[in-house]
Order: structure tokens, then C-alpha cells, then sequence
């Protein structure tokens, strides 16, 4: 049974990820009792439970499943990987739709082994996109390019800014083919607030996702996502700008972290949504205000004592 989300999570989703210690029917489970209408799911725990059974448990919970990661990694020169990559990309589509989200995350993949050619992979990339979004249409999944950080680019992502993801996606109709605002990965970009202008004037934001940046960064880089709140990107200047550009979808919080993976997974979903709250959706004159004054008292997290 689910609670009534309150008023101010009504947006929030929890992607998979951010508490990876919990198993699927803990996720739906304790999303519903936080009053969190979604979750963002992962391919191989959801392929591990079965995807009809996975969509069934969050149907029951009353949640929705705000997005799938991730399809991608296109960029293979090898034609028979190239071959492979779409036949798995065609199965990512068909989970997707199975989970009854129209959001499929995209990591477009990095250099191959021994190139340099940059250009060369970001067209692999647009040749795939010819091939997947017709069949993920028919389905009614969209492909979400999400641009990653450059430190990515070599091994992951070789579409590194928003700029470029949008370059992409205007190729093909928007219902087919948006784009991911993520924070952790755009908020160094001067250019991003025309971007995110940009985006919106076309249709093409399909999630926006959140985590912070701290430093030092592991060795490794991919598990360094902070805590909403911890480090020093601006969320709520995100929000208020993907408002502004006309997205009213899931806000997904997505953090790598072993420190959050380590602890009970309840308490970092308290946590998260208390930071969501303070960080993400008050402003710093909304913050000075007491709860009852406002009329939309939250429930204390970790931080409020």
C-alpha cells in the first residue's frame, strides 16, 4: 500500500542506484512508505527479478518508474559489436516498455580501444539513434542521450555536453529522442543555461537527474556523486531552470556513493528527501521560514534532528 506522497515530493523519484544495498521489493517498499511516487531503475537488477515481476511490484506499490538505465555504448568500430550493441539496445527498449516507463537513459559510449577519432564515434552514435528510435517509437520508449562529464569521454561517454546531446537528438522527431540534464555532469558548462533554453523550446528534456560534486574525486571517478547539499553545484538553480524551459517531469535523484551504500538504506532515503527539499525546491528566504508558517511542514530528516 502506498502513502499519499507529500506535496512537495510529488516530483521526487529515487533512482536504484543511489541505495544499490536494497534489494527491488525494498526499493518499492520503502519508496511507498516515504511517500516517493517513483523510482529509476537499473537493467541488471531488474533483469535478475524478471522485468514483468519487477513492473507488477511497482505497480502494486503505487509508484512509477521514471526511467530505465541505460541503453548505449554505440560507438564499437567492429561491425559484429556494432551488431550486438543494437540487438541489446533493441532488448533495453523492450524492458523499458515492459516497466511502463517512456524514458530509456543513454551512455553513448567512449573511444574505442587505440582511437582518437571523436568525431568519428559521435556519428557511430547518430547512426545508431537512425536505427533504435524508429523501434523504441513503435513501443512508446523514448531515448534519452544523457551527456556526460569529459572525464568520461575516453572510456564512456564521448557526448560530453549538453550542446552535443542536443546536436544529436535534433536529427529525429522529439517524441523519439530527448536528452538528460544531470547535474553532476553539466554544471561546470558556461553554455548550459542556454542549452537547457534550448532543450525546453524543442520538447527535449526527458529527465533531470541530481547528485553533487565533491572533491577530492576517488581514484576511479565514478563512484565521487555527493549527497544533495555536500559539494557545490547549484540544484536548485537547475530546477528552477528546467521549470522555467518547461519540464514538469520526475526530478531523479541518482548518487553513486559506497558511504550512502553502506548505511541503512531508510535513512539515506530520509535523507535524500530532506536535502531534496531544502536544497532542490526552497529557496534560502523559504529556509528561514518555520514549516507551519508556510503550511507545508516536512517531516524532520537526519539533519533537523
Amino acid at each position: 500500500m502506498s502513502a499519499a506522497p507529500r506535496r512537495e515530493l510529488e516530483r521526487l523519484s529515487l533512482n536504484q542506484e543511489t541505495v544499490r544495498q536494497w534489494s527491488l521489493p525494498e526499493l518499492a517498499d520503502g519508496c511507498a512508505r516515504a511517500g516517493v511516487p517513483g523510482v529509476g531503475l537499473w537493467r541488471a537488477p531488474v533483469a535478475e527479478y524478471g522485468a514483468g515481476r519487477a513492473a507488477r511490484l511497482v505497480r502494486d506499490a503505487g509508484l512509477a518508474v521514471t526511467s530505465l538505465c541505460r541503453g548505449g555504448f554505440f560507438t564499437a568500430e567492429d561491425p559484429a559489436a556494432r551488431a550486438a550493441a543494437l540487438e541489446d539496445n533493441r532488448a533495453a527498449v523492450d524492458e523499458a516498455a515492459t516497466l511502463g516507463t517512456g524514458t530509456l537513459v543513454l551512455v553513448s559510449g567512449g573511444l574505442p580501444r587505440g582511437s582518437r577519432d571523436l568525431a568519428g564515434a559521435r556519428q557511430r552514435i547518430a547512426d545508431a539513434l537512425g536505427e533504435l528510435a524508429p523501434y523504441a517509437a513503435v513501443r512508446g520508449v523514448r531515448l534519452a542521450i544523457e551527456p556526460l562529464h569529459p572525464m568520461y569521454a575516453a572510456d564512456r561517454c564521448v557526448v560530453s555536453t549538453l550542446a552535443q546531446a542536443l546536436d544529436l537528438a535534433e536529427r529525429f522527431p522529439a517524441e523519439q529522442v530527448g536528452v538528460v540534464v544531470d547535474t553532476y555532469h553539466l554544471w561546470w558548462d558556461d553554455t548550459v543555461a542556454g542549452q537547457i533554453e534550448r532543450a525546453g523550446r524543442g520538447g527535449r528534456i526527458a529527465s533531470l537527474q541530481l547528485a553533487d560534486w565533491v572533491t577530492p574525486l576517488p581514484e576511479g571517478v565514478l563512484l565521487g556523486r555527493g549527497q544533495l547539499g555536500d559539494g557545490c553545484v547549484d540544484l536548485r538553480w537547475f530546477r528552477e531552470r528546467t521549470d522555467a524551459a518547461g519540464y514538469d517531469g520526475p526530478i531523479e535523484v541518482e548518487i553513486f556513493n559506497p558511504g550512502l551504500w553502506a548505511r541503512d538504506g531508510s535513512e539515506v532515503l530520509t535523507e535524500v528527501a530532506e536535502r531534496y527539499v531544502r536544497h532542490v525546491l526552497r529557496t534560502p528566504a523559504d529556509a528561514s521560514v518555520p514549516a507551519d508558517a508556510r503550511g507545508d511542514a516536512v517531516e524532520p530528516g537526519p539533519a533537523d534532528g
